[in-house]
């Protein structure tokens, strides 16, 4: 009987060592998961960031191509959606800056019904890209944001340097550029 209490004694206390070392253990491959995960989530977010670049560039190229290379009448009545796929409206007119030659804006008509009723806008070329598939470009601005936009109506277009200036202004803080 001595024996037996002395081998139940020793798993006992073994089972004891043993369970704390084994606690010990399971905290330490518990740190090492956690870790893992962190190291995971970091890999993930630098592809996300790379795969963002990636798009960007793709998208930029693009513009790049059709900015420079199209004719006004190929961009004129284009599409307008926003990011959401949402109709903003279309291209009515290209602003040309007669000093350097370059496109400035894309007046672009929204709102109204059958021509009737919309507001014309002057969108900075730059806030305007073209889409992959080529069919419209998208200005990241949504709806009742672009209602706020200063524009102009198509019976009463600025009709001169200042205006134009004042309107510039106007859109660049609109558009913050």
């Amino acid at each position: 009987m001595k024996k037996f209490i002395s081998i139940v004694a020793v798993a006992f206390i073994g089972a004891g060592v043993f369970g704390v070392v084994g606690a010990a253990d399971v905290q330490q491959k518990q740190q090492e998961v956690i870790e893992k995960q962190q190291q995971l989530k970091e890999k993930q977010t630098e592809l996300n960031v790379e795969r963002q670049k990636q798009l960007a560039e793709l998208d930029k190229a693009s513009n790049k191509s059709m900015q420079q290379v199209s004719r006004a009448s190929k961009i004129i009545g284009t599409h307008v959606i926003n990011a959401k796929g949402e109709s903003l409206g279309d291209v009515k007119e290209l602003v040309l800056d007669p000093d350097t030659g370059q496109v400035v804006y894309a007046v672009v008509s929204f709102g109204g019904v059958l021509g009737v009723g919309d507001k014309l806008f002057a969108v900075p070329w730059k806030a305007l890209h073209w889409t992959a598939a080529k069919e419209n470009y998208v200005l990241n601005e949504e709806k009742a944001t672009l209602a706020k936009a200063p524009g102009f109506d198509k019976k009463h277009w600025p009709d001169s340097s200042n205006k134009w200036d004042q309107l510039r202004e106007e859109v660049n803080q609109f558009y913050h550029l």
